[in-house]
């Protein structure tokens, strides 16, 4: 006998009666359990009827639920930190980019964008999914029915697609940008001011908005598996266009993303070298430069931590959706052969949301302007006031005397 076997032999032999159990159906929450005791018996619905080797039965069955308990407690324990996290470290990086200071600048447009199509990822896409995923493992019972209504299913189906869309897409932008201000300065003028920057970023969101719309087209609730549980997910009749739009969308927020952040990196960081090498001869440094450089150093580090963090859940999420297309619910795969990949979904899924709470830090660590411009959110108006004065004559002061700074 098993430890899970003696632990219920245990628990039935100290009188926790079979009495206790409730036959009832709310939300939905016994439907299975429910189901699986009346398959043992016969269809009876007397619950004192069932003896320990039905108990023993049904626990098997459910057990199958329980093979990626590990996965899931990390899935469940972290995600409401990485939750907390980002959406106070992406509050207060908007903050700081749209200061009077630091919204002048181009790039400060697109960190900003990104601060407010993160905030959206975590709010839409990973608060519902630990709803869906998580707390029923502290609960014990699935308390999210309300996702599953239509309207509010297709909503949130909306906003995940567009969020996502648009967190990559914009870094992607700013990585052009940064090319563009980097590797041809003679362009810079005429393509990484504000207004363009502010023009590039609202074409994203109309892109975005229209491209996404297919999601919730094709998608509402539907009753699945064998005890017909009602879930959000797409129409059973267009399953052929879903599974193609939804791989042409994975491949648009993450392989294309990838390929434009490494090539174009590796050329930004050639071309700063080269210039390093030159400029410290000549010795033309200004306040300017070291901004765009600071914003520079800022893209390399947000672009590694994109790739490395979205990587890993990507290649697994690929694995299962091109090997068990009807398999893709974690619970489901836990319940099959394939239950290691389910595993590894959880766990990976957790390290893909850090993406989305960690820019905070990197500014703060590479950005030396972005902690001053920080540090005087909390300092006294009259200071903050004397230093934006002081750091505003500078800056149009190196603007003119240096139009075309190294970076």
């Amino acid at each position: 006998m098993d430890v899970f076997e003696s632990l219920i032999e245990f628990a039935y032999r100290m009188n926790f009666s079979m009495k206790t159990l409730e036959c009832r159906d709310d939300y939905g929450q016994d439907t299975e359990i429910n189901q699986t005791l009346h398959a043992a018996r016969g269809n009876t619905t007397n619950c004192s009827d069932i003896n320990l080797d039905d108990l023993k039965d049904l626990l098997r069955h459910e057990n199958a639920i329980t093979i990626v308990t590990n996965s899931q407690l990390f899935f469940t324990y972290f995600t409401p930190v990485i939750f907390t996290i980002g959406v106070i470290g992406n509050c207060l990086s908007l903050a700081v980019f749209l200061s009077k200071n630091m919204r002048k600048l181009s790039g400060s447009q697109y960190l900003a964008a990104l601060s407010i199509s993160d905030l959206m990822v975590l709010i839409f896409y990973v608060f519902t999914e630990w709803i869906k995923r998580g707390l029923p493992v502290l609960t014990g019972y699935v308390t999210a029915s309300f996702l599953a209504h239509n309207g509010t299913c297709q909503i949130l189906l909306y906003f995940q697609y567009i969020s996502r869309f648009l967190s990559s897409w914009l870094l992607a932008c700013f990585t052009v940008e940064r090319y563009i201000g980097v590797c041809h300065p003679l362009k810079r003028r005429d393509i990484c001011d504000p207004r363009a920057s502010r023009r590039i970023i609202l074409g994203m969101v109309v892109i975005g908005s229209i491209y996404c719309v297919f999601k919730p087209i094709l998608s509402g609730v539907y009753e699945v598996g064998p005890n017909r549980v009602p879930i959000c997910t797409g129409n059973p009749e267009y399953a052929n266009t879903s599974y193609f739009l939804d791989s042409t969308f994975a491949a648009i927020i993450t392989i294309i993303p990838f390929f434009i952040l490494s090539i174009l990196n590796v050329f930004i960081i050639r071309k700063l070298f080269i210039r390093n090498k030159h400029y410290r001869k000549i010795k033309i440094v200004t306040e300017e430069s070291i901004i765009r450089l600071e914003f520079t150093i800022i893209l390399l580090a947000i672009s590694i931590c994109f790739v490395t963090l979205n990587l890993p859940f990507f290649s697994v999420w690929c694995k299962i959706y091109w090997t068990y297309p009807d398999d893709l619910d974690d619970a489901s795969l836990a319940g099959s052969d394939s239950h290691h990949l389910g595993d590894a979904l959880f766990i990976t899924r957790t390290i893909f949301y850090i993406n989305y709470c960690i820019n905070f830090f990197l500014y703060s660590v590479t950005g030396a302007y972005f902690r001053n411009e920080l540090r005087h959110l909390f300092l006294k108006k009259d200071k903050y006031n004397k230093h934006a004065r002081r750091y505003s004559a500078n800056s149009r002061s190196n603007t003119h005397t240096t139009p075309q700074s190294w970076v």
